[in-house]
């Protein structure tokens, strides 16, 4: 089994490119197959109408759990589906063993209607610090790539988040309300401040893209599981941003963060929008 940081890090220099490989062939097998082509009887709800699951959410993440796990010799993963099948494999990410962090199609909402606003994140963490994330939009074939300390890039080319422009509103997308509890609602709230601009999130993980590549300013979400945030937060701390919690800390894909948190292009940014929260929460 991997235990040592020195480990991954050799595994990172000569393997980054076959997680690439492996993702690429799980939405070309089991994704982009789906995509807009969906039947009734491939689609079901988890807990609620907004809370979608398909066909291709549970085959492609066998498909990588399958591919990674063998790809990198005993490592395990945590994927969003099987998780919702039994919550108890969540707690690998707190465990010793190299994890892979798995959103098999993140936007599942965007994927059941048509749109190609989705993605795909897989994100390798050791000891709770998360050390390479992979996010790929197949319908827009899109390749976001970070390994810890040696940046991010999209399709091969240097992602650089920058700093909001003085004087001009911050653009921030934000948890939808119908999953915030009161307390977070009234810090989310606070965000309509003069000089701010926010609306809904989409895909998480295109979210993150976007404040990577200096398109959009911050996000502010209001849940923790982590495979909608490990692949985003490294992308955007490699490309120059920062991201903190309410508390005015780092977020921990390990859990117990005071929510809500944001991400943003760089730290001065992500400590206006949290004493924005703070003041409303």
């Amino acid at each position: 089994m991997i235990v040592d940081i020195e480990t991954i890090d050799e595994f990172l220099t000569h393997r980054t490119s076959d997680v690439e490989e492996v993702v690429r062939q799980a939405a070309a097998a089991e994704v982009m197959p789906r995509f807009r082509q969906l039947a009734a009887h491939e689609i079901d709800q988890k807990s609620g109408p907004h809370d979608l699951v398909t066909d291709a959410d549970r085959l492609a993440e066998e498909y990588l759990t399958e591919t990674l796990t063998a790809l990198l010799p005993g490592s395990v993963v945590v994927g969003e589906e099987a998780v919702h099948a039994n919550p108890t494999t969540y707690e690998a990410i707190r465990g010793s063993a190299p994890v892979w962090i798995v959103d098999p199609v993140d936007g599942t909402r965007q994927f059941v209607h048509g749109d190609p606003g989705f993605c795909m994140l897989v994100a390798l963490a050791l000891d709770g610090v998360v050390h390479a994330s992979w996010t790929f939009a197949p319908a827009r074939d899109e390749f976001a790539t970070a390994i810890r300390g040696r940046g991010a890039f999209l399709d091969g080319a240097p992602l650089r988040a920058g700093s909001p422009l003085p004087g001009r509103d911050l653009d921030i997308a934000t948890s939808h309300p119908d999953y915030t509890t009161d307390e977070q609602k009234r810090a989310l709230l606070a965000l309509r401040a003069e000089g701010v601009v926010t609306r809904p999130c989409g895909s998480a993980g295109l979210e993150y893209l976007a404040v990577a590549r200096g398109e959009l300013d911050a996000t502010a979400f209001s849940w923790e599981a982590a495979w909608d945030h490990a692949a985003g937060l490294l992308l955007v701390e490699e490309a120059g941003g920062a991201h903190l919690t309410l508390a005015g800390e780092p977020f921990r894909i390990t859990g117990g963060n005071t929510l809500p948190f944001t991400a943003a292009r760089d730290e001065a940014t992500a400590r206006r929008v949290v004493a924005l929260l703070a003041a409303g929460g």
